[in-house]
Order: structure tokens, then C-alpha cells, then sequence
């Protein structure tokens, strides 16, 4: 049995204390300005399945939203020291569902193994060779799959001189040895989980809430690692999650975070529903952006169910509009008929907002024809103009472990090496492996910021101003007071967006050293030529 000396205060027994831990972004990720108002779900909920367990006390630090001066390091980090001297943990956990912030965890997990603390991680980013990896450096315990119910039975075990042996979805070392448990079957009772406690952050502000219904897809995209049947629980579940942070926190802002909203199109009808109900009796209008498969806009029936329930921006994956590309990844539709569904989506009142891939690497690029830098830059420009998308992001190709993407270049030697070119540029901003020919890994980190730069423009500042200034000439010849609104507002909406996301990428590339990045670049590629 794991004890500590502080168990006793004063002759009593105090509860112990769990610390989950969302490891910051590297200094010069470009999502770090959204992170300072939102968080990650799956840590908030082990930690409230651990709050559950009687004789624990749960706290989350998002260290990428931390807002208390006296508590952070002059680099801006949480003070893990002082943090471990007011509340020492007992147990601490990592969120590993970002490769790029796994060196951030390792640092930290050998802080808390020296303090004398239980550690466990898990997280997409702990499969294969990352699975001792991850044991090698000061953690515990892994916990593989789905965490809810594998924490409380570690916990359980450890804290009660139990075997771990029979815990499902587990991995450690024993006397240097490696062991890992079958994997955990996937939850189908949902339900039963009990809802998300937003109130175990530390020092967070938060306005922009995650919300989760659907887990698993069945797209099977190659690059993806979201995988596995697909589940949701009941329309009362995700109901609750969302109607407990209004009357709790006073929240509106929502983003429900899975890939596959309206998969279940009987419960999202009826979802919506209720949704649109409970905002009609409470005279309060949410704010709802969900994540979408570009074919549902073919069901009409489903978007104005959508929008009448207040989800105003459908966020969706285009990826590229080059057919080969898409043939590549698993995706069926062709670029004319992703521009004639995004139409619908206008139509329909919604805010588009598209995620790209730049520069996928075919399965036999010799096969097809070699498109240039140019080419390629132009066809994303025009699908993006023609399809009027409202704000765009344009990420390259990651080959993120486990997935099937990653396998192919590692087969064919194509992926950079760990020692050059570490965990922490996996964020979807750098060229990680050897492109398809003709491109060359500097073309594809110069087009992608040609791309976003040329979308995203200081002008739009000026065009945003000029919006409020022209707002009653908008609104006024209109006949529909109603639609001349819808018309401003996305039009000043979309400015607004464009001059921050100008100041974002300006921000990064400051950040940034851009050339000693290909520098290194430059060396891996001229020895793989020796």
C-alpha cells in the first residue's frame, strides 16, 4: 500500500489527492490563444471518476489555461513546486492525447516521481514502441483505451494492496519487464458516466465549453486515430452536460467536440428538440459549433432542426480538393460535390469552418501525375474561394502513432527521426517526413503559411470597421430586418475572425525560428541521401 507521511494531520486522516495534469503546448504552437479559453474533456472526466471515490480529492491543471499570477514560474508554466507545496498530490495523471506535448509530460512526471507520487498517463499518443517509452520515463502506470473505469480499479488495487493484474487496459514494468493487459472493452453505458465536473479546474478561465457525445467512427481515414464502434449515450446525457454548465456557470458557448455530429440522426433530430425547448423557456440563446461529415447537409430536415437549436458553425474536414489526395485518405467524395454540400450548408444559416491537409503523401505516387508547388497552392485557393468557406485551417500531414498513415511512411523510411526532429513539432505546422516528389519539405511548410496568410489578412481589421460604420445601410434597404442581419453579422463575423487569425500566424512566425528547423531538415535529408 502506497502511503504518505502528510496522510495524518493532527491525528486525522485526510483525503488524498489526485492531480490531472494537461501538459502545455511548445511555446510556438499556433493554438495556444484558443486554449487560453477552453480545455480538454477526457481529463476533466478521469478526474471527476476519480473525485468519486471515497477517500479522494480531484484537481485538473490546464497548463495551456492558467491564470494565476502568484501560482506560475517566470516562464509562464504552473509552479508544480509550489502547487505540490500547498497541495501536495498523492497521485498525479497526464494527458497524453497530444504527441506534441509528451516531452512537457515527461519532464513533469519525473518532478512528481522524485516527490514520491503515484503516476499514470494515457492517451492516444501511448500505443506501440510509446508504450515502454512512456514507462521508461518516471510513469506508473498506462492506461490504454477508454480511462473512466480502468482509474477506479487502479486506484482501487494500489490503495488497497490489490493485484493490478487483472486490470484491463493497463500497462507497467515489473522487475524490467514489460506488461500489458488485453485492452479494455468499450463502454456501451455511457450513461452510466456521471457528468463532466468543470469545477476540479485550478485557475482556469473558461467560455468556451467542450461537450461530448459520440465516441468511436467508422470512416476509417488513414491518418485518423479515432477509430472503433461508434456509441452515444441518451439525448438526456449530452442534455444534462449542456444544461448543467448554463445553470451552473452560466455557460453559452459550446463545442461539442466529437467528429461524427448527426451520425445518429434520429437522436440528434430529438436532441435538437429539446435543446431548442429549453432555450425557448429560458429566453437563452446558445452558441453551439459541432464537428460534421460534409454529406449531412443533404438532410434538410437535420439542418433546420440544427439551426433552430442555435448551432450556428459546423466545422469540417475537407482535407484537399485534389482527387488523389482524397483517394489516398480513404474519402469518397470529389471536390465539385464537397463545394455543392458546402452550399447547402450556407443555405441553411451555418458558419463553415474547413480543415485542410496540405501535401498528403500518396499510396504510389508514381502512378499519377507530379503536381507542382504552384499547382497545388491554386487548387486549394480556388475550392477554397469558390466554396466560400468563412475560415479556413491548413495543417500538413502527421503521422501520429497508430494509424495506418504512420505505418506506411515508417515502412518506406520516410519519416524524419525522433533524435532530429522531436515529439513537439507534432502539432500539424511541420514537415515531418520526406514528401511525395516533386514537393520538397520547405515547400510544404512555406505553402501552408502562404495559404493561411493570404486567407488571413491585417486588411480585414479595416473591413471589419467599415461593417459597423456602413451597419445601417446593410440593414435598412433590406425589406427582412431579419435577413439583412444574418447578413452583417456574418460578413463582420468573418472580417473579425480573419484579423485575428492575421495576428495568431504573426504572433507564431515572431515565435518561430523557421530556419533552423530546415536547417535540420536539410541535414536529415542530405545524410539519407549518403
Amino acid at each position: 500500500m502506497m502511503n504518505s507521511d502528510s496522510d495524518v494531520v493532527s491525528g486525522s486522516c485526510r483525503k488524498k489527492l489526485f492531480r490531472m495534469v494537461i501538459p502545455s503546448f511548445s511555446r510556438f504552437n499556433i493554438y495556444s490563444s484558443v486554449a487560453k479559453y477552453t480545455t480538454a474533456l477526457g481529463p476533466v472526466l478521469i478526474a471527476t471518476m476519480v473525485s468519486k471515490l471515497h477517500g479522494w480529492d480531484a484537481e485538473v491543471i490546464d497548463e495551456n489555461n492558467f491564470h494565476r499570477n502568484g501560482l506560475c514560474t517566470r516562464e509562464r508554466y504552473p509552479d508544480h513546486e509550489l502547487l505540490q507545496q500547498l497541495r501536495p498530490a498523492d497521485a498525479v495523471g497526464f494527458y497524453g492525447g497530444l504527441s506534441s506535448t509528451v516531452g512537457r509530460i515527461y519532464k513533469l512526471s519525473e518532478f512528481y516521481k522524485n516527490c514520491g507520487c503515484l503516476t499514470i498517463a494515457g492517451g492516444q499518443h501511448f500505443v506501440d514502441d510509446n508504450i515502454e517509452d512512456g514507462l521508461n520515463h518516471n510513469i506508473d502506470y498506462l492506461i490504454l483505451g477508454e480511462g473512466e473505469i480502468a482509474v477506479q480499479e487502479l486506484f482501487n488495487a494500489v490503495y488497497n494492496d490489490l493485484p493490478v493484474d487483472d486490470i484491463a487496459g493497463l500497462a507497467w514494468k515489473k522487475d524490467g519487464k514489460l506488461i500489458i493487459r488485453r485492452l479494455r472493452q468499450e463502454n456501451n453505458d455511457l450513461d452510466s458516466l456521471p457528468l463532466p465536473d468543470f469545477s476540479l479546474l485550478r485557475c482556469s478561465k473558461l467560455s468556451l465549453y467542450p461537450v461530448s457525445w459520440v465516441r468511436g467512427c467508422g470512416m476509417n481515414c488513414e491518418f485518423c486515430t479515432v477509430k472503433g464502434k461508434v456509441r452515444c449515450p441518451s439525448v438526456r446525457y449530452i442534455l444534462n452536460q449542456m444544461t448543467s454548465l448554463y445553470e451552473g456557470r452560466g455557460a453559452t458557448y459550446f463545442f461539442i467536440v466529437d467528429d461524427l455530429f448527426g451520425q445518429n440522426r434520429e437522436k440528434t433530430l430529438c436532441f435538437c428538440s429539446e435543446l431548442r425547448e429549453y432555450q425557448l423557456l429560458l429566453r437563452v440563446k446558445f452558441f453551439i459549433t459541432v464537428q460534421i461529415r460534409l454529406d449531412r447537409a443533404d438532410d434538410e430536415e437535420l439542418l433546420r432542426a440544427m439551426r433552430l437549436a442555435n448551432i450556428r458553425v459546423v466545422a469540417i474536414g475537407y482535407e484537399s480538393p485534389l482527387e488523389d489526395d482524397l483517394s489516398a485518405m480513404n474519402k469518397k467524395l470529389k471536390a465539385q460535390e464537397m463545394i455543392r454540400l458546402t452550399a447547402k450548408f450556407h443555405h441553411a444559416g451555418f458558419m463553415v469552418h474547413g480543415m485542410f491537409i496540405f501535401g498528403y503523401p500518396l499510396k504510389n505516387p508514381e502512378a499519377h501525375s507530379q503536381i507542382s508547388l504552384k499547382q497545388r497552392i491554386d487548387s486549394y485557393w480556388r475550392f477554397i474561394r469558390k466554396a466560400r468557406i468563412d475560415t479556413i485551417q491548413i495543417l500538413l500531414p502527421v503521422p501520429l502513432p497508430g494509424t495506418e498513415l504512420t505505418k506506411r511512411l515508417k515502412d518506406s523510411g520516410r519519416i524524419f527521426p525522433l533524435d532530429k526532429i522531436g515529439w513537439e513539432f507534432y502539432d500539424g505546422n511541420f514537415p515531418l517526413f520526406i514528401p511525395d516528389p516533386p514537393l520538397r519539405p520547405e515547400d510544404m511548410f512555406v505553402a501552408s503559411g502562404k495559404l493561411m496568410k493570404r486567407f488571413y489578412r491585417f486588411r480585414n481589421m479595416f473591413y471589419a470597421g467599415f461593417n459597423i460604420i456602413f451597419f445601417p445601410m446593410i440593414i435598412f434597404p433590406s425589406f427582412n430586418l431579419k435577413s439583412g442581419w444574418k447578413r452583417w453579422y456574418k460578413s463582420w463575423r468573418n472580417n473579425l475572425w480573419k484579423f485575428i487569425g492575421w495576428n495568431i500566424l504573426r504572433k507564431w512566425t515572431i515565435k518561430f525560428d523557421k530556419e533552423e528547423f530546415l536547417e535540420r531538415v536539410d541535414k536529415i535529408i542530405s545524410s539519407h541521401h549518403k
